[in-house]
């Protein structure tokens, strides 16, 4: 075992230990796309699992890639992420997207942090680590894996400097909203002036 991956696990682990006992539904977070709203309407999003709840936002009517984090008790409503926290919108009006291939990490999939700022993004054809010291910057996946509660992403940003998510399917706070979000990451990266751990949280949801 290379001192990189003992490392992770080590970090891994660490974060396993603390969520064991609430690991998620394995069901969710799950992609939906929006079927049966009318063209020149759009599906509500609502602060609380009811019909008679405030409208806080809308869906437009043909939009794919819709993370469902969970479901009310009644399962009639879905929670999903807004810019500043949840709302919820009827699952009468979300159809499930298509099974991906169980091999592969799902994308688009996009993981980010605070102190500091930083986002990598999967994409179905590459993907980019993003941050305001350098700006957008593509890389190259090198190798992927995926487990009952998580994914494995490693990935090459040039000759010598690699980066490694271990995604974990549990709760997850960005610290700096009232947003939940369904997968927790933790981001090692080598690089050649110095090497750092990083964690945050990943979202399947690319409206």
């Amino acid at each position: 075992m290379t001192g990189k991956a003992a490392k992770l696990l080590c970090s891994a682990g660490a974060v396993l230990a603390l969520t064991s006992a609430a690991q998620a539904d394995p069901t969710f977070p799950a992609r939906y796309e929006v079927r049966g709203v009318a063209a020149t309407d759009a599906l509500n999003i609502r602060a609380t699992p009811s019909a008679r709840a405030e409208i806080i936002g809308e869906i437009e009517p043909f939009a794919i890639h819709i993370e469902v984090l969970d479901l009310s008790p009644d399962r009639k409503w879905g929670k999903i992420g807004v810019p500043e926290g949840n709302g919820w919108v009827s699952m009468a009006y979300l159809a499930p997207t298509p099974p991906e291939d169980p091999f592969t990490v799902p994308r688009p999939l996009s993981c980010l942090g605070t102190e500091p700022f930083w986002s990598v993004s999967l994409y179905p054809r590459g993907a980019e680590y993003n941050s305001p010291d350098t700006g957008a910057v593509p890389m190259a996946v090198t190798h992927e894996a995926v487990a009952d509660h998580g994914y494995l992403v490693q990935l090459e940003e040039g000759p010598s400097l690699n980066r490694t998510l271990i995604i974990t399917r549990e709760a997850c706070s960005d610290g700096m909203s009232d947003r939940a979000y369904g997968f927790a990451t933790r981001m090692f990266t080598e690089a050649p002036d110095g090497n750092s751990a990083l964690h945050g949280c990943c979202t399947l949801d690319h409206r």
